[in-house]
């Protein structure tokens, strides 16, 4: 279940989603550039990571190799994107964040690249899996401020982002395996929804879903914009026991 919406301050949607139940497959990305370069970014990120994908079929059974594979799927993404913005002029300078979930017999293996997030509600605890590269969330780590609320509060941008998919030929890519359960719930989210609805309403809103997942797309995107609309607003939920 996915939905994307451009919010209401931006002109245009630059974000992107893609979701393939047959390869078990989720990708979110954020575009960045301005004008039509962050759209083009995105879109790109999605589509060849999503190509390698049903190329070669990652492992099912095997969890490291599937990681392994997601990482380089990432990179090679970047490298495509890098060499658009090289290679075109109004796309010079464009990039995008990218967070992706491949579905495994009983793991699930993710990848992510900037401040696009990967949360998992198992029981009544929500729990942020990625960890944003950004500005504000190195200078919480060096501990330079007790948290990233109290970082915003000092007036710390959470927009500068640390890494980003196209900004240079390679970047590094952050992955990792997660063990599933029956009935957790996944959100992948770009930050104009993570930035808008904080985590504790996040944990109320899934822990209430039931079986509505499609209601719940609904509601988190109208929350959002309710709360500002700053951003683009894109977001995939995947809940294990059911179909993508």
């Amino acid at each position: 279940m996915s939905r994307t919406h451009k919010g209401l301050v931006r002109p245009h949607n630059e974000d992107a989603v893609l979701i393939d139940e047959e390869h078990g497959l989720v990708v979110v990305a954020d575009g960045i550039g301005g004008a039509n370069a962050g759209e083009i970014a995105s879109q790109l990120a999605a589509d060849v990571i999503a190509s390698r994908v049903r190329e070669e079929s990652p492992s099912c059974s095997d969890p490291d190799a599937a990681r392994v594979f997601l990482e380089a799927a990432v990179r090679q993404a970047n490298r495509r994107i890098w060499e658009a913005g090289e290679a075109e002029s109004a796309c010079r300078g464009m990039g995008t964040t990218v967070v992706v979930g491949y579905v495994g017999d009983d793991w699930l293996a993710y990848a992510h690249v900037g401040d696009s997030r990967l949360y998992r509600l198992r029981g009544d605890e929500i729990h942020q899996i990625t960890r944003d590269h950004s500005f504000i969330q190195d200078v919480v780590d060096r501990g330079f401020f007790g948290s990233l609320a109290e970082a915003r509060r000092y007036g710390v941008a959470q927009n500068l982002l640390t890494r980003a998919l196209g900004s240079t030929a390679d970047t590094e890519v952050s992955v990792g395996i997660e063990g599933v359960e029956e009935g957790d719930i996944y959100l992948f989210c770009t930050d104009g929804l993570s930035n808008m609805v904080p985590d504790d309403w996040l944990r109320k809103l899934l822990g209430g879903v039931g079986d509505d997942l499609t209601g719940l797309a609904d509601v988190l995107v109208t929350l959002a914009c309710e709360r500002g609309g700053t951003d683009n607003i894109t977001l995939a939920l995947l809940r294990v026991g059911a179909r993508l």
